[in-house]
């Protein structure tokens, strides 16, 4: 078994330590945002090295996992069990399991606080129960602080900063949203103080992390149209594009492909940090898979949890690695790539 690289940007791709290009390809953990919040756990399902190493069975390399701010920070609305250290515990456990199966963990921060009742609002909570349009300039560069801390001397731990910035769905004009997205603050139509994603790669680098960082798009991360223009500035130069893709998306077929995202991996590392599709099938994500195989592009399945298949995308029917109709297809597909 090959160990996790120390991932690095080089131009438009992904490196490891001895300079070989990698690709990212492999699936959501979901759990980790919700359960604590709902005061039922910290993750859905197991997370034993048996259901690790089921994804590592897969040919998976690489395993999302995202996270949820309040459980992280152990804000006092979490239940203490589920909060502050038990929680960032548990989470140094999955990746250090996830990182013996030789794979990559992708700590990613997917629920947040802030109260936002506008267009396509998820929640009139304040607290981090759902996705929210843009992080908040309260909490999110502490979390981004206390993970870049908690991983920064391990280079195969990569941060993914925020699930699928929706900033566009709050404001009237393509400028405010990348604006908004970049450099946070009042944005129009958000009712609170945002972080952008310069103050998040700011916070992460102020800690002496140098892991490589994934800056997802607007429009739920299926926007990367001016990404390029409004990229953050990474002193660290380890800084890649990420981007989220279901057939019920806006950017969901080739020509948007080759339009929006072509110009952007021409230029960084692209790494579709969720695919899927709500079929029970692969059909689909199979054309997501070719067009970024084609390119040599990164993707991630969601989600590796036992879910109905229409409800939420889910690769498997049972945490040995059981395949659903619709992760039969990704399975079948990672294990045909030659390494």
């Amino acid at each position: 078994m090959t160990g996790a690289p120390e991932l690095s940007v080089s131009g438009n791709k992904f490196t490891d330590q001895n300079g070989a290009t990698r690709r990212l390809l492999g699936v959501n953990r979901s759990g980790g945002e919700f359960m604590c919040v709902q005061g039922y756990g910290i993750w859905d399902g197991p997370v034993d090295d048996a259901s690790v190493k089921a994804i590592a069975d897969w040919k998976a390399n690489t395993v999302r996992i995202p996270l949820n701010e309040e459980c992280w920070l152990g804000l006092d609305n979490i239940k203490p069990e589920y909060r502050g250290t038990p929680y960032v515990n548990a989470v140094k456990d999955l990746v250090t399991k996830v990182l013996a199966h030789g794979m990559t963990p992708v700590v990613e921060l997917h629920w947040t606080y802030g109260q936002y009742t506008g267009n396509s609002s998820g929640c009139a909570d304040v607290h981090a129960s759902c996705q929210k349009p843009m992080p908040n300039a309260q909490y999110t560069p502490a979390f981004w602080t206390s993970v870049a801390n908690t991983f920064k001397n391990d280079k195969r731990v990569v941060f993914d900063l925020f699930n699928e910035p929706y900033p566009d769905r709050a404001t009237s004009t393509a400028t405010q949203a990348w604006s908004c997205w970049r450099d946070g603050g009042s944005c129009p139509g958000i009712g609170y103080e945002v972080a952008g994603m310069q103050d998040l790669v700011d916070a992460v680098r102020a800690t002496g992390s140098r892991n490589l960082i994934l800056a997802p798009g607007i429009a739920y991360s299926n926007d990367l149209s001016q990404w390029l223009s409004y990229r953050p500035t990474d002193p660290a130069g380890n800084l890649a594009a990420a981007w989220h893709v279901y057939n019920f998306n806006t950017c969901a077929d080739e020509t948007c492909w080759n339009n929006t995202l072509a110009p952007v991996a021409a230029e960084v590392p692209l790494l579709a940090g969720e695919i899927g599709e709500n079929t029970c099938g692969h059909a689909f994500i199979d054309r997501v898979m070719k067009w970024f195989d084609d390119r040599g592009l990164s993707y991630l399945g969601w989600t590796w949890n036992t879910w109905n298949c229409n409800s939420g995308p889910a690769l498997i029917s049972s945490y040995d690695g059981t395949p659903t109709a619709f992760g039969i297809g990704l399975r079948d597909h990672l294990r045909s790539l030659t390494p």
